[in-house]
């Protein structure tokens, strides 16, 4: 589950973003809305522990954040958070398979090989565990991506612009994808998008967050040094 109250953040030298109260349960599905430079991926970032809220209260699969530091945030979110960043951030020096193990690394666990290849072949992507990535067309990378990013079989999925990349027919495919992949965790799914192809594609049962644009709330993008909005 996923729950926020009154949460506040800035960024050096920018004005405050106040982000609306979310209420999300297990297994749902929240699609977060807004164009570029809205802040979904600020938001996201926050949810995820990657920024630290300084306002307000977040608390996602039972988990209060405010109570996490450190390392102890990095291990949690190993463990309960499977995030698909839209920078896929694979590594160029790693081949698929010990990209996926990096997983284990992060959440202070043993390495499970059997769990990296079940992971892979849920993904259809078995055949390509000793490529490195960019040897990859734009949807096997986004597939390893997810791949990894469930491989733990996390509570909740944060994907951040997930189809900005592809044409018509793969967007439909990478959010079928993202569907069908959660429901198969038991995990939530949080959906942070501007484009409109995923706005119809999915099922009008899911909840929908609308962000306003930044500068109309006194937020300039070029003193976002960390270019996570």
């Amino acid at each position: 589950m996923l729950q926020t109250e009154s949460l506040k953040f800035a960024y050096p030298g920018g004005a405050t973003i106040s982000f609306p109260d979310m209420s999300l349960e297990q297994g749902g599905t929240l699609l977060l809305q807004g164009v570029s430079g809205s802040g979904k991926s600020t938001l996201l970032a926050l949810c995820s522990g990657l920024l630290a809220a300084q306002h307000g209260k977040i608390e996602v699969a039972g988990q209060d954040l405010s109570a996490l530091r450190g390392a102890q945030r990095d291990a949690w979110r190993g463990r309960a958070v499977g995030f698909l960043p839209q920078k896929l951030h694979l590594s160029e020096s790693l081949i698929v398979r010990d990209n996926l193990a990096l997983v284990f690394f992060a959440a202070g666990l043993p390495e499970d090989a059997q769990k990296i290849n079940a992971a892979l072949q849920a993904l259809s992507v078995s055949d390509l565990a000793h490529r490195k990535p960019s040897a990859l067309s734009g949807g096997q990378a986004q597939r390893v991506a997810l791949a990894r990013a469930v491989l733990l079989s996390p509570q909740i999925i944060f994907a951040d612009e997930p189809t900005a990349s592809l044409d018509d027919d793969a967007a439909a495919q990478a959010t079928s994808l993202l569907i069908s992949v959660a429901k198969r965790c038991g995990a939530s799914l949080v959906i942070a998008t501007h484009d409109g192809r995923v706005k119809t594609s999915i099922s009008q049962t899911a909840q929908r967050v609308d962000l306003q644009k930044l500068s109309q709330i006194g937020i300039q993008p070029a003193n976002n040094k960390r270019g996570v909005l």
